[in-house]
């Protein structure tokens, strides 16, 4: 049987080095074994709730700027000690926050890993997914598979995991006094993962048919990649998050375990835990159990510079099972890591007054007194490691054509440009963003994601408790400004989803 754990070769891609001053050392455990609970054995084990559309590009950055939206914990929980974030390094490097809620006795426990499918090797497309996956899947040194699953079960807990551009996380929600289990499980299988060769081939087969099902049959999804595909021109966020099929046939052993030898490390992650916990509880239970995990090399993030955008470019996909056709319009903008001062800001209220909700200008406009379409609207990722996309789309209802939609929602755009936002609209939009902070402090869940989040991207935890002041701060010129400078129609990539019309 091959196994991970005491693999002595290592296989770091091209564009990732060791920092100065590392060296190149065999990853090993301390000499101090974790001492890992065990579990009555509950059958039938949970299967693992599939979590693709968090990776395709619609569903991924919509639910991850709401949850940002309504994550936000400065104003609301300043006054209190719930919401506090606490930060502090372990021995090794592992970074960890800690944000009390005593509302309710439950924790989320959720590991981010600086690690996602724009990191990974030319030619080996969706090989982080590959990893998550095998995660849940292979036995460890000191569990059996699908014991992780069944101990989650036996205590009425949920567990799950993402594979996203920048990171990859894993999340538990349990009791409080299971915490410190769930940190040894996932302690455990950040060093001890024992892969063998029908673990790779049985999940290598889950993935390609998850990419048959969920993307090569669904005409949207397809378009998405398309799109991608044709709007970055060398970033790495042009090659889908679960990868090229024939890429994907090919993943082998020595790549999965090469890649989670080189990543799957405690200096390389970060945990956050919310809910029923202090910081100092935390804090002795992570240096009980990831403590114990000695540190890897040093990485350094490098990736391709992405060239001026200068033509505008349109993709077409017709297909017989689409019923109503749909285009969205994307440009390449900088992300809240990447842009100046107050610009990620200012393009965040940009997509809320254009396209965020039904008091947006394309809703009101477009839906409401046109009735020319059935759905319109913005989006901004802004949380991404390297530069992001403004997107806008829209289909059309009724007699209505696309090219009337999209002229539509061009001179909307046009009318910010030149005339800027009202106070009104932009005080609203403000107002809307932070005061839904009352409904995050309801979801464990939604703290962690975006602490998580926002720190594998490059963030700190300052960048999260400041973010609504910022927004506050943000001026109609600012608006009107990244408005005019972004969303430049000649710089621009369109794709159009079109029914097939028999000829």
């Amino acid at each position: 049987m091959k196994t991970v754990a005491h693999l002595a070769r290592r296989c770091p891609p091209a564009h990732l080095r060791p920092q100065q001053g590392e060296t190149g050392t065999q990853r090993l455990q301390n000499e101090e074994q974790i001492t890992l609970p065990r579990t009555l054995p509950v059958d039938p084990p949970p299967q693992r709730e599939p979590l693709i559309e968090l990776r395709s590009h619609w569903l991924r950055r919509a639910f991850i700027a709401t949850a940002l939206v309504l994550s936000t914990t400065a104003p609301v929980l300043a006054t209190n000690n719930h919401g506090k974030a606490t930060d502090f390094l372990l021995d090794n490097g592992m970074e960890v926050v800690v944000i009390p809620d005593h509302r309710a006795p439950v924790v989320t426990h959720m590991v981010w890993y600086n690690i996602g499918s724009a990191d990974e090797q030319p030619g080996k497309s969706g090989i982080a997914h590959f990893v998550e996956h095998l995660m849940f899947k292979a036995a460890t040194i000191n569990h059996a598979a699908g014991e992780f699953d069944r101990a989650v079960a036996e205590i009425g807990g949920s567990h799950n995991a993402f594979t996203d551009y920048d990171y990859t996380a894993f999340y538990e929600t349990v009791a409080p006094s299971a915490l410190e289990q769930m940190m040894s499980f996932e302690a455990d299988r950040m060093f001890n993962l024992n892969l063998t060769d029908d673990d790779i081939k049985t999940e290598r087969d889950v993935i390609l048919e998850e990419r048959r099902s969920r993307i090569d049959n669904n005409p949207q999804a397809v378009m998405d990649e398309e799109v991608d595909a044709t709007l970055w021109q060398s970033q790495p966020y042009r090659i889908p998050v679960i990868g090229w099929m024939q890429e994907l046939e090919k993943l082998n052993w020595n790549d999965a375990v090469c890649f989670y030898n080189l990543y799957y490390r405690p200096n390389n992650a970060v945990l956050v835990v919310t809910g029923d916990v202090e910081p100092e509880t935390v804090k002795a239970l992570a240096e009980k159990t990831y403590g114990k995990v000695a540190a890897g090399l040093g990485l350094a993030r490098i990736r391709p510079v992405e060239p001026e955008q200068n033509t505008k470019r349109t993709v077409t996909l017709t297909d017989a099972r689409v019923s109503v056709p749909r285009f969205s319009t994307q440009w390449v903008v900088p992300s809240y890591h990447t842009a100046e001062p107050g610009e990620a800001e200012a393009l965040d209220l940009l997509a809320e007054i254009l396209g965020g909700n039904n008091r947006s200008r394309l809703y009101q406009q477009l839906l409401v007194k046109q009735g020319i379409a059935a759905e319109a609207g913005a989006n901004f990722g802004g949380t991404m490691l390297d530069a992001t996309s403004f997107t806008i789309y829209g289909s059309p209802r009724g007699d209505a054509k696309i090219a009337d939609l999209e002229a539509a929602v061009d001179a909307e755009i046009a009318r910010i440009v030149k005339d800027g936002v009202t106070d009104d609209e932009l005080d609203e939009a403000k107002d809307r963003q932070v005061r839904s902070v009352i409904l995050a402090r309801d979801n464990p869940a939604y703290m962690a994601l975006m602490y998580g989040a926002t720190l594998a991207t490059g963030g700190s935890v300052n960048d999260v408790e400041e973010w609504p002041d910022r927004i506050r701060k943000v001026t109609a010129d600012q608006v009107k400004g990244v408005a005019g400078r972004y969303l430049v129609p000649d710089h621009s990539t369109t794709g159009y989803l079109l029914p097939k019309t028999e000829k």
